[in-house]
Parts: C-alpha cells; sequence; structure tokens
C-alpha cells in the first residue's frame, strides 16, 4: 500500500470519519428529509450542542423503536434475549461491541437492552 494512501486511511481512522458518514447516511435514510443538506446541518449542530452538553444527541431509534427491536428479538416472548443477538442487534446500528463483557449464558432483559443501546448510541455521537 502506498504511503499516501495508509496516510489517509490514518486520518478517516483517526477522526473516525466512516463511522461518522455512516450514522449520517442512517438518519437521512430514515428521516428522507425534503432538504438533505439543511438537515445534515442540523444533525451536525444538535452533535455539537450535545458535546457541550446543551442539548441531546440525534438518534436514529426513539424508545418505541429500541421496543419494537427487542420484540424483535424476543420471538418467544420470554422477557430476554440472548447476548448474541444483543451483539448483533448492535452491529446492526452500527454501534460499537468490543467492550461489551457479556457471558454466553448471561439473559439480556428489555431493560438491560434499551439502556445499552441508549449508552451505545451516545458513546457514538461523543467520541
Amino acid at each position: 500500500m502506498a504511503a499516501g494512501e495508509e496516510q489517509s486511511r490514518e486520518y478517516l481512522r483517526r477522526h473516525r470519519l466512516p463511522e461518522l458518514l455512516h450514522r449520517l447516511g442512517a438518519l437521512l435514510l430514515f428521516h428522507r428529509p425534503e432538504r438533505p443538506r439543511e438537515f445534515l446541518i442540523q444533525v451536525l449542530e444538535r452533535v455539537k450542542a450535545g458535546r457541550r452538553a446543551e442539548g441531546e444527541y440525534p438518534f436514529l431509534m426513539d424508545e418505541a423503536n429500541v421496543d419494537a427491536m427487542f420484540s424483535l428479538l424476543d420471538v418467544l416472548g420470554q422477557g430476554h434475549i440472548r447476548p448474541a443477538q444483543y451483539r448483533e442487534a448492535l452491529k446492526t446500528l452500527g454501534l460499537s461491541t468490543e467492550d461489551l463483557e457479556l457471558e454466553d449464558d448471561v439473559n439480556i432483559t428489555r431493560d438491560v437492552f434499551k439502556e445499552g443501546m441508549k449508552k451505545k448510541m451516545l458513546e457514538s455521537w461523543s467520541v
């Protein structure tokens, strides 16, 4: 790999630009605004305000969406899912699973799922 290409990759990784672009793209596709550029500017302004603790970060999913996702994963209605399902849900949303320390025999309840999702979404913007 050429030195310039490696420097470019390092720049993208260091500033976490692929993750940012993924989140922005997901928000665009979810909301489908009439004026996408203005929408993106507003989203980035919300991220900036969130970093200053002057507002909330934009979320792709609200609480009802997270509840619905849990219900889809808990097909038997047991009130819990397996850690593997939780990890896959996070990955599907483009959220990190690197620091998850869950044993495979642990049950993830709806409340744990919702709290974990919220935490991971916040982490994704605050990095």
